[in-house]
């Protein structure tokens, strides 16, 4: 599996894709996708230069089509956007093996992201794909193969564009898909112009567009997973670096196209995709603008108080370890002040004549030293024993008592 690693001899994204500096987003656009097409690994099987050019331009493109990566780029180069590179895998070049892993990865909670296939995009640039009209306040549901996709065409009044449209699709199945939205062409064919990634949501899957007049975002949940895997602690605080605003906030009166994509691993995906329009959900459009620039101020927010939640924790860690080192003190100092308390005390020395002192000298205990030996002599010579009055004899006194 691979995504839009980088090559192994870098050029700048600009040069590679033929565009200038300057460049707006729809004619970064437009390159990529020619030369997306034109080196793909599905038309350029027997062609292994092909396939690198291909991964060079998936790569460029990775960079120049996300604006936070290319403002990076153009400040700093390759080394400030490397560490935010995501993965991209084209299921039609995995085997099944691979395939099996992908969809195994995803399971556990890895978020992949797949390429839409060659063939998908080729078919929708030359006109040749079915087009399934979807009025505005109706929905469709249906299963999509993986790596095929149902095409839909939206037809919008001026009141209906100036009120602002919503197209979203959901999966009760949880299947995986894609929401596209394709422009149209000089040659009457259809370009991709936007695509988003299902995200479950609840007990279901969704992808929407939102053409409202302000700007609104979607959930990038691979920015998060990447953020959180380089920083495991830093997960609360990266929860809403994800949010990446959506390239295009109003569409004008006409015929749109829109699709969705299967982008399940092996099975169908089961879909049901509906068009709206805003002025129907007036209120609910007010609630959305302001919940995206709460959640966006949130994230301001967030990037502060990271810093100063990083500098407590710094200090945090800073006092625990000198709290550790204190208590170690203290307790030290306590059990000298302890040893030093015990040495106040009258200790025999093994020959138990005298006792050791604090200072180390010996001395005979009071009292001890005036006391005559058991035999009575103190100078060591016989003295004449005394009875003791216990062991006098009694017997002629009980004689005269009696």
């Amino acid at each position: 599996m691979e995504g839009p690693s980088a090559p192994a001899i870098r050029r700048d994204p600009y040069e590679v894709l033929c565009v200038a500096r300057d460049s707006t987003d729809q004619e970064i656009k437009s390159a990529y996708r020619k030369l997306a097409l034109k080196y793909h690994p599905d038309k350029n099987a027997s062609n292994p230069e092909a396939s690198e050019c291909f991964k060079e331009v998936a790569y460029s493109y990775s960079i120049l089509s996300d604006p936070e990566k290319r403002r990076q780029y153009d400040t700093a180069g390759f080394e400030a956007v490397e560490d935010s590179m995501d993965m991209e895998i084209d299921l039609s070049n995995l085997g099944t093996v691979n395939t099996m892993f992908a969809a195994l990865f995803s399971k556990l909670g890895v978020p992949i992201k797949t390429t839409i296939s060659a063939n998908v995009l080729e078919e929708a640039l030359n006109g040749t794909v079915a087009v399934k009209l979807l009025p505005i306040g109706t929905s469709v549901s249906g299963k999509v193969d993986k790596q095929c996709a149902h095409f839909f065409g939206v037809t919008i009044s001026d009141e209906q564009a100036e009120a602002g449209i919503v197209v979203r699709a959901t999966s009760a199945a949880q299947s995986k898909f894609k929401l596209l939205y394709f422009e149209q062409e000089v040659n009457g064919g259809y370009g991709l112009a936007l695509q988003e990634d299902s995200e479950k949501t609840g007990k279901v899957t969704s992808a929407g567009m939102y053409f409202l007049h302000f700007q609104v975002y979607r959930m990038d949940s691979t920015v998060n997973a990447l953020a959180i895997a380089k920083d495991p602690d830093s997960a609360f605080f990266k929860r809403l670096e994800g949010l990446q605003p959506c390239e295009v906030s109003e569409i004008k009166a006409g015929t749109h196209i829109f699709a969705v994509y299967g982008d399940n691993f092996f099975k169908t995906a089961s879909y049901t995709i509906e068009a709206l329009c805003a002025k129907s959900f007036e209120d609910t459009t007010e609630k959305l603008k302001d919940i995206e620039a709460q959640i966006i101020s949130k994230r301001n927010e967030l990037r502060q108080f990271e810093a100063e939640y990083r500098k407590a924790l710094a200090r945090y860690q800073e006092v625990t370890n000198r709290y550790s080192q204190e208590k170690q003190s203290v307790d030290e100092l306590l059990k000298q002040r302890d040893s030093i308390h015990a040495s106040f005390t009258v200790t025999k020395t093994p020959n138990g004549v005298g006792v050791n002192l604090s200072n180390g000298s010996t001395s005979k205990v009071p009292g001890e030293a005036e006391s005559p030996p058991e035999d009575g002599n103190s100078d060591g010579k016989d003295k004449p024993s005394k009875k003791k009055w216990f062991n006098l004899n009694l017997k002629g006194s009980d004689k005269k008592l009696g």
